[in-house]
């Protein structure tokens, strides 16, 4: 027989489905998503979300209005509204800029939701078919959560490592 290299024969790995489940019914959100999300207002200057981001590892920000959600910053967009170089740099005439640009200036609105008892499976198709990191979990017009792009891997990466 052929030796395989960085094969590991002793263990399979499970299907997308054996392992948001684990033989119950199939993994909902609610049970994997982040329950306290960090937001911004639509009034708040561009240089929170920055340092908001930076110093928290986020990558995606919610914005309401009230406790509506009304849309969302992700660092992608923090790069599109053209300050992707001035970002790596820190320095003072980028940071006097993001003082002047406030959220709803570069948010994108039109947010794809899912509610809490979405199956995982579900979800991270939306997020791959939609080409987009993250999903607000939204109830009763409330955001109650958001499932992102690693909280997914991080779920498998549990179910691969359960005996």
């Amino acid at each position: 027989m052929p030796a395989c290299i960085g094969v590991n024969h002793r263990k399979r790995l499970p299907t997308a489905r054996e392992s948001y489940g684990g033989g119950k019914a199939y993994m909902k959100v609610n049970e994997i998503m982040v329950k306290e999300v960090a937001t911004l207002d639509i009034n708040d200057e561009l240089s929170l979300a920055n340092d908001i981001m930076r110093l928290g590892r986020i990558r995606h920000l919610p914005v309401v209005d009230g406790a509506r959600l009304v849309g969302i910053v992700s660092e992608r967009d923090l790069f599109r509204s053209s300050l992707a170089q001035a970002l790596g740099y820190a320095s003072k005439d980028t940071r006097d800029l993001m003082k002047t640009l406030h959220i709803k200036d570069v948010m994108v609105t039109g947010v794809i939701t899912i509610p809490p008892d979405t199956e995982v499976c579900e979800a991270t198709k939306m997020m791959i078919e939609e080409k987009i990191g993250c999903l607000p979990v939204v109830e009763d017009n409330l955001l109650v959560g958001l499932i992102t792009e690693t909280d997914v891997l991080l779920q498998y990466v549990k179910e691969c490592e359960k005996p």
